[in-house]
């Protein structure tokens, strides 16, 4: 009978080899599927060596088995893999930006935060002018109520001013609003809280004793035991929110000439 040069030992082939009979007693190795070689020898091919295994450039292509793989797009892109499209930071919530910030995206960073024309800061947070920033903050609404309703116009130009503003609910709840504005000195008591030509930050207060508000009189200062306080009453408890034209501090009693 004729020898089956197959029937021992896979015939001498790779293991990932079929080994087929040609004449008697000699045959041939052909490599399996998903494998190359002469049939003595078989490797596993990775696809991903070439072209990326079919992947998307901004895909990471992952073998899984001899000529398999998968393709899962890169973070920051989505798709199947085939095809990775950028997943754009920007449109949404604006990409984390302030409202009052351009969001460009970038493939490197992701995106960039650039407050706007007439704002300042990171990008993350933009502040605006005096007005706007007071407006802004329930904290100081209320003092802008009163600079609009008196129709107080000083803060509107490029400053610097530095403002001493009451909190709101302290504004709200001193019977003596009421009293001053009925005598008309209302606006007086307003403009004693603000500081022309100079953006006094809280570490520039703790070096002076006195400054001139825009009422004309003088308010004194005084620095303890990490403390600032303003005519020895009016206690500085919320500092240095810088804008555009100036920078506002905020105090818990209302100051008087």
């Amino acid at each position: 009978s004729a020898i089956d040069a197959c029937k021992t030992s896979n015939g001498g082939c790779s293991a990932k080899a079929e080994c087929r009979r040609t004449t008697p007693g000699n045959r041939v190795c052909i490599c399996n599927a998903g494998y190359t070689g002469d049939g003595i020898v078989c490797i596993e091919i990775n696809p991903c060596l070439e072209n990326n295994g079919g992947c998307d450039r901004n895909a990471e292509c992952t073998q899984i088995g001899p000529n398999q793989a998968v393709c899962n797009c890169l973070k920051g892109y989505s798709g199947d893999g085939k095809r990775c499209t950028y997943i754009s930071l920007c449109s949404q919530n604006n990409g984390g930006c302030s409202e009052f910030a351009i969001c460009n995206d970038t493939e490197l960073t992701g995106r960039t935060c650039t407050c706007r024309e007439n704002y300042i800061g990171d990008g993350f947070k933009c502040r605006g002018n005096i007005a706007q920033e007071l407006l802004k903050d329930s904290n100081t609404s209320w003092f802008y109520f009163h600079l609009e309703a008196l129709s107080i116009k000083d803060i509107t130009g490029p400053g610097p001013f530095t403002l001493f503003v009451p909190r709101t609910d302290v504004l709200n709840s001193d019977p003596r609003v009421k009293n001053w504005i009925a005598r008309g000195v209302m606006a007086q008591i307003i403009r004693y809280h603000m500081v022309g030509c100079a953006c006094l930050l809280y570490n520039d207060l703790t070096t002076v004793t006195n400054i001139t508000s825009l009422h004309g009189d003088t308010i004194h200062i005084s620095y303890s035991q990490n403390s600032l306080v303003l005519n020895n009453k009016a206690e500085v408890i919320l500092s240095d929110a810088v804008s555009t034209n100036g920078v506002i501090h905020i105090i818990n009693q209302i100051l008087v000439p």
